[in-house]
């Protein structure tokens, strides 16, 4: 097989890519992302994770249609609250969600008005491996997934997890209603998913 032609740093300078313009709170966390690629979401339970998710695809529908396959807690009345804290509705033309596989969900990506982002909860219960993330991540380069990850510590849990951290373009470790941000676009602001219980759980930390 030949090998691809190089690329010039003028050439480079000149790729255009399509972003999200995010605003206030959002530009200062993540600054502008692309609109596909990957991002990683992990925390333990109980932390306002699902909360931050569900926040995430509410502000993502601006740019454009989000899924959110609820593989984990299922169609469960704490989804169905933190759908309704988020008002969920008001987005509804623009979110939808799903449970099931990735056989599924990829038939569902080959369609012709596929959703433009994909939000999985969780990666554990996906069942993916190292190279079946590749292998998803390669076939579909215009989605954005963001997988939900189960916690170990202040890491993602099992080792494909802890690549998918190495490899997404944005990382998010949620803690005491706050989520923690490194992205590869800028920002870097912390960004409080619940104030109230933020605070609470900041008075909880001994010095």
């Amino acid at each position: 097989m030949p090998l691809k032609r190089a690329i010039s740093v003028d050439e480079m300078y000149k790729m255009k890519f399509e972003e999200m313009p995010f605003e206030g709170e959002w530009l200062e966390s993540f600054g502008k992302p692309e609109r596909s690629g990957v991002w990683i979401i992990w925390g333990q339970s109980g932390n306002g994770k699902t909360d931050f998710a569900i926040k995430t695809a509410k502000n993502l529908t601006k740019f454009g249609r989000v899924a959110y396959n609820t593989l984990e807690e299922g169609a469960r009345k704490s989804f169905q609250l933190a759908c309704k804290r988020n008002h969920m509705h008001h987005v509804k033309g623009k979110f939808i969600i799903l449970q099931e596989g990735i056989e599924d969900l990829e038939k569902r990506l080959n369609k012709r008005k596929a959703p433009n982002v994909v939000i999985i909860d969780s990666f554990q219960y996906t069942g993916l491996t190292k190279t079946e993330y590749k292998r998803l991540k390669a076939k579909y380069p215009k989605t954005l997934f963001i997988f939900i990850s189960h916690a170990e510590g202040k890491q993602p849990e099992g080792r494909a997890a802890k690549f998918v951290r190495y490899d997404a373009d944005v990382k998010i470790r949620v803690e005491g209603y706050r989520a923690y941000v490194t992205s590869r676009y800028g920002g870097g602001e912390p960004f409080t998913i619940w104030a109230e219980g933020a605070a609470e759980a900041s008075a909880d930390i001994k010095p």
